[in-house]
């Protein structure tokens, strides 16, 4: 939430964030960012019947401020979205247009979107981007009464599970196979283990490594939020406490990303080996039923993903 108890301002927000130049009507204050590099692309997107000086920015968050009368008031929304990487700038532009549209305009607020390239230093595959939103529903003539269904816990969570949809019907389409997913890191461990449990219990071995892989790259510390000066910060090099614990979370995740992958790389091997052995043993004739998952004729392996498992728990 952008509130004025935080000291900060619907305008000073956007500003930053499109990198423009706007003046605070109600406080006299200019908030001049129009040398700021880094910003792909802006737009406004707002309900059919609202008024024509929405599309105006400066004039749109002049008006939420000006609609606004008390001095811990929440003034505006902010929704910071990840983008994938692997998509082209249109691809991105177009994902995060059609969400804002399905899930805050078609409610009833105004969206003022903002994507930005990764910065100078740091991930180069961090393109995100930064939703403003209105907390006012917008009539023909203006703004009119706050909506607090906006702020239910619910919605939230049905934002979160949107947003990943909608990633991966745009992953999908672009024909890139990696999927993302909302649910905490914990949860989604959770699920590989059981499936791994699941592909045990029926003498499935690949499926079992595959899943227990799986988790082993989930077990990591989920990266902690920084506050919108924590985060400015973070793009400026600057290092403090909440940006250090920011750096040793990211930094454990790609070692852990790293073991992941070397052992996905074994798995794929093992899964081979394991393959030719079966299908050389029973012959061609018996091809589609070993590839079926057959076990007639299997010969014994050690229980890898359990040894895995227990490696991974003594290392850490």
């Amino acid at each position: 939430m952008i509130s004025r108890s935080q000291g900060r301002s619907a305008t000073a927000a956007i500003a930053y964030r499109v990198a423009e130049r706007i003046e605070d009507r109600r406080t006299g204050l200019t908030f001049d960012y129009a040398a700021r590099g880094g910003v792909d692309h802006t737009e406004i997107l707002a309900p059919d019947h609202a008024p024509d000086w929405v599309r105006d920015r400066s004039e749109l968050w002049n008006r939420v401020e000006e609609s606004e009368t008390r001095k811990n008031s929440q003034v505006a929304r902010e929704v910071r979205v990840a983008l994938p990487a692997e998509l082209t700038h249109a691809q991105r532009v177009e994902l995060v247009r059609d969400f804002a549209q399905e899930q805050f305009v078609d409610r009833g607020m105004i969206a003022d979107i903002a994507l930005h390239a990764p910065g100078r230093d740091g991930d180069d595959r961090n393109h995100h981007a930064h939703i403003l939103l209105t907390t006012r529903e917008i009539g023909p003539e203006g703004f009119t009464t706050k909506n607090r269904d906006w702020n239910k816990v619910e919605v939230l969570e049905g934002w979160r599970e949107a947003w990943a949809r909608d990633n991966n019907i745009a992953l999908e389409r672009a024909g890139i196979e990696d999927r993302v997913d909302h649910r905490t890191l914990e949860a989604q461990r959770d699920e590989a283990l059981e499936l791994a449990s699941a592909a045990r219990e029926r003498g499935d071995e690949g499926a079992e490594l595959v899943q227990t892989v799986r988790a082993i790259e989930l077990d990591r510390p989920p990266l902690p939020q920084l506050s919108p000066g924590a985060w400015q910060m973070k793009e400026r090099g600057i290092e403090v406490g909440r940006v250090g614990a920011w750096h040793e979370a990211k930094a454990r995740a790609a070692e852990v990303m790293e073991v992941a992958r070397e052992l996905a790389g074994h798995v794929r091997d093992w899964l081979d080996r394991a393959a030719d052995r079966v299908l050389d043993r029973l012959g061609p004739e018996q091809s589609e039923l070993a590839l079926a998952g057959g076990r007639e004729g299997r010969e014994q392996e050690p229980d890898f993903a359990t040894r895995l498992q227990a490696a991974w728990e003594a290392r850490k």
